[in-house]
C-alpha cells in the first residue's frame, strides 16, 4: 500500500532537485557580498524550513496516535520524525560551512538563530534513546507521542523567539527594510524548498514502505517459527 506511488513521486523528485540545482548555479546572480559561496544559502534554509515542519507533522501525527490509539500513526510520527533528524544533520553541516567561509569561524554561539536550531536538534536526539529505553510497545508508543507533541509545540514557539532577537549575525533575507530576496533569487529559493520537500516526502514514503515490508516478514515468520513473546520490543515501529 505504501509503495503505491513511490516511482513517480521518486521521478518527480529527482526533476525537482535537479531543475533547482539548475537555477541555483545558471539562473541565480551571486550575491554582491559573498559571491558563491552564498549559493549555500539554497541548501541551508529549504533544509531548515523542511525539518522543522517535518517535527510539526510528527507531532501532529502523535496526536493521532493518542487519540485512537492506532500504531500507524506512531509509524508515521516516527519516521517524520527520523527524517527530519538527518535533514537536521545536513542543516548543521551547511550552515557550518557558510558560516566558517562567512565569518570565518564554524560555529558562533551567541546567533540565536544557530543556537536555537541546535537545541531543537538536541532535543530530537534524545527521541530514539527515549524511546527504546521503554519495553513494553504500547507504553514505548504512547510515551513517544507525547514526546513528540511536547517537542512539536516547542518548535513554533522557538522560531517566534528567534524572530524577536536583536541579533543580526545571522542573515535576515525575509524581512528587510528594502523587500528582501530579488525576484530571481526568491524564485530560485522556492524551486530549491519545493525539492527538498519533495525529497522529504519521497523519503518518508520509502521509509514506510520498507517498515511495511519489514513487518508483513516479521509476522509471517512469528507465524511459521512461533517465537518467543516479547521479541523485537526495541527496533523501530511496525507498519501494517
Amino acid at each position: 500500500m505504501y509503495g503505491k506511488g513511490l516511482r513517480p513521486l521518486s521521478i518527480a523528485t529527482v526533476v525537482a532537485i535537479a531543475g533547482a540545482f539548475s537555477l541555483v548555479f545558471f539562473y541565480a546572480p551571486l550575491d554582491a557580498d559573498q559571491g558563491f559561496v552564498q549559493k549555500i544559502f539554497y541548501i541551508h534554509v529549504p533544509l531548515a524550513i523542511v525539518a522543522l515542519v517535518g517535527f510539526v507533522v510528527g507531532a501532529v501525527f502523535a496526536i493521532l496516535h493518542l487519540r485512537s490509539g492506532d500504531r500507524r500513526w506512531d509509524a508515521y510520527s516516527y519516521v517524520s520524525i527520523h527524517m527530519s533528524v538527518i535533514f537536521g544533520v545536513a542543516v548543521l553541516i551547511t550552515g557550518a560551512i557558510w558560516a566558517k567561509a562567512s565569518w570565518g569561524h564554524w560555529w558562533v554561539w551567541d546567533e540565536p538563530t544557530l543556537v536555537s536550531f541546535l537545541i531543537v536538534f538536541l532535543m530530537y536526539a534524545t527521541y530514539y534513546p527515549f524511546r527504546y529505553a521503554i519495553e513494553d510497545p504500547e507504553r514505548q508508543a504512547r510515551y513517544a507521542s507525547v514526546f513528540a507533541v511536547t517537542a512539536g509545540a516547542f518548535v513554533p514557539l522557538n522560531f517566534m523567539a528567534v524572530r524577536l532577537a536583536e541579533s543580526l549575525v545571522h542573515p535576515r533575507v525575509f524581512a528587510t527594510t528594502n523587500g528582501g530576496l530579488p525576484g530571481s533569487m526568491m524564485f530560485t529559493f522556492l524551486a530549491c524548498l519545493v525539492a527538498v520537500a519533495l525529497l522529504w516526502v519521497t523519503l518518508v514514503k520509502l521509509e514506510l514502505t520498507a517498515k511495511s515490508a519489514s513487518g508483513q516478514l516479521k509476522r509471517l515468520r512469528r507465524a511459521l517459527d512461533a517465537p518467543a513473546a516479547g521479541a523485537g520490543s526495541r527496533i523501530a515501529p511496525e507498519v501494517s
